[in-house]
């Protein structure tokens, strides 16, 4: 069940009360160093990401650098984390793209992002939104699931959570609502034992009437 759009709005002022310093959680410099993290952080949470990404950034800190790099040398720096054969494939793949077709940048448009190896919808547009402000909402399984269980959103796969989220929340408020969800999910909202006693939604959460 989905919540009125007066409660959406408390909802939404609540989270941004709660989370001020909600932000994208990966350690990075730049928009490549982003990118790389975002995709290194497919089913991996961002705490193990940041512990390969400092030597993984300090020997292939660039695309020209990772592009040319070996495989096997890329496999050893993030082998902690999950699926780090195909993962390692993929960040010298979008690197050699990007110095190939785009003079070693990362570009700026969604198209452009999602053909590169190893971009999928969601690393597009956290790269879109905390690499060059662009509004977008990129939804993870912290942002499905707790836009889902609250009643932002009533919907049972990850492109329409997306759609009915961009159609209900105002366009200024994605890319901070994006964050303050993903907070919310590690922080209260957890999904096997959520903290429904020490939640701030209190009675607007819609799972307390489910």
């Amino acid at each position: 069940m989905q919540v009125e759009d007066k409660e959406l709005k408390e909802i939404l002022d609540i989270l941004d009360e709660t989370y001020p310093d909600a932000l994208c959680a990966l350690n990075h410099n730049n928009v490549f160093e982003l990118l790389v993290a975002v995709t290194l952080s497919a089913q991996t949470k961002d705490d193990y990401v940041n512990m390969v990404t400092p030597e993984l950034f300090r020997k292939y800190g660039t695309p020209d650098k990772l592009a040319n790099a070996d495989i096997k040398e890329v496999e050893k720096l993030i082998k902690r984390i999950g699926m780090y054969h195909n993962k390692a494939k993929n960040i010298i793949g979008l690197s050699k793209a990007l110095v190939d077709k785009y003079d070693s940048k990362v570009p700026s448009t969604y198209d452009e992002l999602v053909t590169l190896p190893g971009v999928g919808r969601k690393t597009a547009n956290v790269v879109l939104a905390v690499g060059f402000g662009v509004p977008r909402i990129a939804v993870d399984t912290h942002v499905f699931r707790v836009s889902n269980r609250i009643g932002i959103t009533d919907e049972k796969d990850v492109l329409k959570t997306e759609l009915k989220l961009m159609e209900r929340i105002p366009k200024e408020r994605w890319i901070r609502t994006h964050h303050t969800l993903i907070f919310h999910g590690r922080n209260i909202c957890d999904a096997k034992k959520p903290k429904c006693d020490i939640c701030p939604l209190g009675d607007l959460c819609q799972k307390k009437w489910s």
